[in-house]
């Protein structure tokens, strides 16, 4: 007689979570490997519910707001009586065989709520008789034809390259409000790497030095990934940015714990020690008149982030006021001006900007 292990010892073998994947760009894939490879499911919509409720099709958590109106959801209901096609919903094949949702959020959600009584239909143009009623509501017959109804779901399959994946992402990309790369690789790349991010952004230290109080599009997110990517891998860098983030993001998708330990320690370590030296001076540059701008300027953000964690200096209060006044000298130098406000992703630019400002604080 099996056991559970034995079960478990076979799932592992055809369904591995933990994959080795080569850090690679799309051009640097082999042509045969660029493909798409998909599957078409034809679910119903009561087998949709059931996925949706037991979790083996989930909305990530970066799609997960809602934003349809009680007569958008309603006219979705409407279509189905009336046996109206509804787009196709794309899915995500995860390691474990989950399936999280790419497009489709809303029309899923819309399904769920109203199959559990959570609004009445309103705004109906086909079947006005149903204004007002909830699911429970319906005659028997109706709320059958609803659950019958099926809707195609084309699955994006894991053996799919995970950076053509996050190609489709972007192509598929349909929503009220389009997702930024971030946002995309939050879905992507999802592990133990994108949760300590979203940590790290919670971080009082950070949203003080960053003023991002509320940052729902991820913007600090990406800031943040940017640092730990430079941090471990400035040696390699190669433009374009974009491509050198998802790279990272599928080569550490699934770091020791000792390597998230370490990354999150000098996160934090760094950031406390340029709050304590620029303060307000923070990732931030300067007019023409020498007034600072209250934005952070990304490529100035690089340089202090990993200058300083490659350069830890032991600063007097007495010097700090002198550190602005040299600084803002820095920013003038021609090269480094460059560095910050053209051609910011260029790896020489990324390199020289980062390597200049370690010299910069090794004079202190």
């Amino acid at each position: 007689m099996t056991d559970k292990n034995s079960s478990k010892k076979l799932a592992d073998k055809l369904f591995p979570i933990k994959i080795d994947i080569d850090e690679t760009d799309i051009l640097n894939i082999p042509p045969e490997s660029r493909r798409l490879h998909t599957e078409t499911y034809d679910f119903t919509v009561a087998s949709i519910n059931d996925f949706l409720l037991n979790g083996n099709i989930f909305i990530p958590e970066f799609q997960r707001e809602y934003v349809w109106n009680r007569v958008q959801a309603s006219r979705l209901i409407e279509s189905l009586v009336i046996q109206c096609p509804i787009p196709v919903i794309y899915l995500n094949q995860e390691r474990d065989e989950k399936l999280s949702v790419i497009d489709g959020n809303q029309r899923l959600q819309s399904i769920k709520l109203f199959l559990n009584d959570s609004y009445e239909l309103r705004g109906l143009t086909t079947y006005p008789e149903l204004e007002g009623l909830n699911y429970s509501s319906l005659d028997p017959r109706i709320k059958r034809h609803i659950l019958n109804r099926t809707l195609r779901c084309i699955a994006i399959l894991k053996d799919t390259h995970p950076q053509i994946k996050f190609e489709i992402f972007e192509r598929l990309n349909t929503g009220a409000v389009q997702l930024n790369p971030q946002e995309i690789r939050h879905g992507v790349y999802h592990g133990p790497l994108i949760d300590l991010i979203d940590t790290l952004a919670k971080e009082p230290v950070w949203k003080e030095i960053t003023g991002f109080k509320s940052d729902k599009r991820m913007r600090g997110n990406e800031l943040i990934l940017r640092f730990i990517a430079l941090y471990e891998n400035l040696d390699n860098y190669q433009k374009p940015l974009s491509s050198f983030l998802n790279n990272f993001c599928e080569a550490q998708q699934k770091p020791s714990n000792d390597k998230i330990l370490e990354w999150k320690s000098i996160f934090l370590k760094t950031v406390k020690d340029i709050k304590s030296y620029l303060g307000k001076y923070a990732f931030r540059t300067f007019d023409d008149n020498g007034n600072l701008i209250k934005n952070i300027n990304a490529a100035l953000f690089d340089a202090q982030m990993v200058g300083f964690s490659k350069f830890r200096p032991n600063l007097k209060n007495e010097v700090k006021d002198s550190i602005i006044t040299d600084i803002k000298s820095l920013y003038v130098e021609e090269r480094f001006k460059e560095s910050i406000t053209a051609g910011t992703s260029t790896t020489s630019f990324v390199k020289y900007r980062i390597r200049r400002f370690k010299e910069f604080l090794e004079k202190y």
